[in-house]
């Protein structure tokens, strides 16, 4: 197999699924080259329709370069409403064309305002606000230039070939032109921060218990890829850290103004003096609840990524189920073309099961999975459990450990550990420069990134 490049082997990711050379190239030359569509699930109803009973206004905006929350807000200004008002189903990258959901509260569709940069559409009225688990998945449609074109079809082949091998030679996605493929479901290498993937080493602290750990690795642990009067602020953290009578405030009058969450966790530091467990879990929640929870997150998802590195290594299949193996079954209500897991319904591939399990992988009717560990975490039998066991001993886990408090806590759940969609590949370009295209859906919480890997094949920080 094929080494993974040494910043992706730093969360979890050791391995290639294809081993043909990458194309190389760049991504979002022009935020056309990356466009990202949602698949919507949500059906409205009429514009005209009661608002007591539909009081949400749908709408379809297409965006270009606008940070997801900063158009919500731009919105809510244009309006005249509170931020809260507005909610939609997913973040997309800033610099792209991204088209997507939001519900408006208590909004007209003749209130809509014009907005830069923005095409804004009024799809009808619902009955409530669109959350995080209304978003299906998404739709991509992706250039890479300056890249060397001729590996792309042997990428495209043995990707492919992962499903062939299982009994699936002639998979194409229903209705859609392109060739079915599979990789690794990683979490890409963003989930822990790009340039200073560190989100995971704060969550392990938490699991373990370590509160000064955790403040400390995300506050001080300065990276080479950071300004250079970053890395000294949070140097001088780590030179008070390890004095007997810390200077807070010193670190604090360092440490760069962008760089809120860390100033107020050394503000808190600061305030509370005593250093004792309870100041520094303080300091650790002055940073907003989701991010708390992205630090537990990014350790499951870490642990995650080396179970399925692991398979890979000892040679188990991520297409289909050995025995012991915990599999659940597609989601029957996703959008045609879209393989998406529903880890809600599964089953445990026993040795009488295992062969009628593998069939429904090989169709894409199922999906083998690993934990995201937590308190209610089942691990596997046989071989997969023994891998599951093997990564979480050397990370010194176990599901007990994410009993935590507050925004901390988390009771775990099961991820599929094979990434499969139909990728239609275009290497004929009308301009005839060095490029191709990739048009591919993906359901929700999978990262495009993943498969764009497979074909460049260079550091994630490019992707």
């Amino acid at each position: 197999m094929r080494e993974a490049h040494p910043l992706e082997r730093r969360v979890g990711i050791e391995y290639y699924y294809s081993d043909a050379d990458g194309t190389g190239g760049r991504l979002r030359t022009i935020p056309a080259d990356f466009r990202v569509r949602e698949l919507e699930t949500m059906r409205p109803e009429p514009l005209e329709s009661d608002t007591g009973d539909y009081p949400y206004l749908l709408v379809r905006a297409e965006l270009r370069e606008w940070d997801t929350n900063d158009f919500a807000r731009r919105l809510s200004n244009a309006l005249g409403i509170s931020r809260e008002r507005v909610s939609w189903a997913g973040t997309k990258d800033k610099y792209a064309v991204t088209t997507q959901l939001f519900t408006l509260a208590n909004v007209a569709a003749g209130d809509l305002p014009d907005v830069a940069d923005a095409d804004v559409e009024a799809l009808g009225r619902v009955g409530r606000a669109l959350h995080f688990g209304d978003l299906a998945g998404n739709a991509f449609e992706i250039r890479v230039r300056d890249a060397d074109v001729t590996p792309v079809e042997g990428v495209t082949a043995e990707l492919h070939g992962h499903l062939a091998g299982e009994g699936n030679a002639d998979a194409r996605g229903d209705g859609t032109d392109g060739v079915d493929v599979a990789v690794p479901n990683y979490f890409g290498h963003q989930r822990f921060g790009s340039r200073r993937p560190v989100t995971h080493e704060v969550g392990l602290c938490i699991a373990r218990g370590d509160w000064r750990g955790a403040v400390l690795t995300y506050v001080g642990n300065p990276f080479e890829t950071e300004p250079e009067a970053t890395q000294a602020a949070r140097a001088f953290v780590d030179e008070q850290a390890a004095t007997a009578e810390p200077d807070w405030q010193a670190a604090l009058d360092r440490m760069p103004g962008a760089l809120r969450f860390e100033r107020a966790m050394l503000h808190r530091l600061h305030e509370d003096g005593d250093e004792t467990e309870r100041d520094w879990r303080h300091a650790l929640e002055a940073v907003p609840q989701n991010l708390q929870r992205l630090f537990v997150n990014a350790a499951q998802s870490y642990a995650f990524n080396r179970i399925v590195s692991e398979r890979l290594s000892r040679g188990l299949p991520l297409a289909s189920p050995v025995a012991g193996d915990v599999v659940c079954f597609a989601d029957t209500d996703a959008p045609e073309g879209l393989y998406r897991p529903d880890t809600d319904r599964r089953q445990v591939a026993t040795e009488r099961r295992v062969d009628v399990m593998r069939r429904h992988c090989e169709r894409g009717r199922a999906f083998v999975t690993a934990p995201l560990v937590g308190t209610e975490t089942e691990l596997a039998d046989g071989e997969p459990g023994d891998v599951e066991r093997a990564v979480f001993d050397e990370l010194g886990l176990e599901p007990s450990d994410f009993d935590l408090p507050g925004e901390f806590h988390s009771t775990g759940t099961r991820r599929a550990v094979l990434l499969r969609t139909c990728v239609g590949v275009d290497t004929e370009i009308e301009d005839g420069e060095d490029a191709y295209d990739l048009a591919f859906s993906l359901p929700s919480g999978s990262y495009a990134t993943v498969l764009l890997r497979e074909y460049l094949k260079t550091s994630p920080t490019e992707l």
